[in-house]
């Protein structure tokens, strides 16, 4: 179902949560629930993988992580804030170290000039740490490479909240 080396890099992340004992949970949009299907498709994921929240809609956002309307209102579904908001929204209504947040256009419509298809938002939260996000623009490549792309991007801010130094 994913690309053998975005499987790999998965299983790489899973086991170092499970060594350091710590529980993830995704929030997520354009990708639908990519990020959470391809941390489970690693045997022993239970471990680390707690829960995941495909919120899709500007309503699943604010029901079921939080997302301040005024927030969705202002700046968007797609945004850094609302990214923020998502994962900060993960990370305190579930009971885990980590959560990680997507949002974006993945197309081929619903592009526009500011919020092109393309643009995805992500945010990692990790309990006692600033929330990272990262921007992307990957073009108007297709729906199924930009969500895979995001879900690459997702590995790859997790693993830099794992890197980053623990706070004093």
């Amino acid at each position: 179902m994913f690309p053998v080396d975005l499987v790999r890099d998965a299983e790489v992340l899973v086991h170092r949560l499970i060594q350091r004992r710590l529980t993830i949970a995704t929030a997520e949009s354009c990708t639908g629930g990519l990020v959470a299907g391809l941390l489970t498709e690693i045997p022993g994921s239970s471990a680390a993988v707690e829960r995941g929240f495909v919120t899709y809609s500007n309503a699943a956002k604010a029901e079921l992580l939080g997302v301040p309307a005024v927030t969705l209102d202002e700046h968007g579904a797609v945004s850094r804030e609302t990214a923020l908001a998502m994962a900060a929204g993960a990370l305190q209504r579930a009971p885990v170290d980590i959560a990680v947040a997507v949002t974006g256009v993945a197309g081929p419509g619903g592009g526009t000039a500011m919020k092109p298809v393309g643009l995805v938002h992500l945010a990692v939260a990790r309990q006692g740490q600033p929330v990272l996000h990262q921007e992307c623009r990957f073009g108007d490549i297709g729906r199924t490479p930009i969500r895979i792309a995001t879900v690459r991007e997702a590995l790859a801010l997790i693993r830099a909240a794992l890197d980053a130094p623990a706070p004093p």
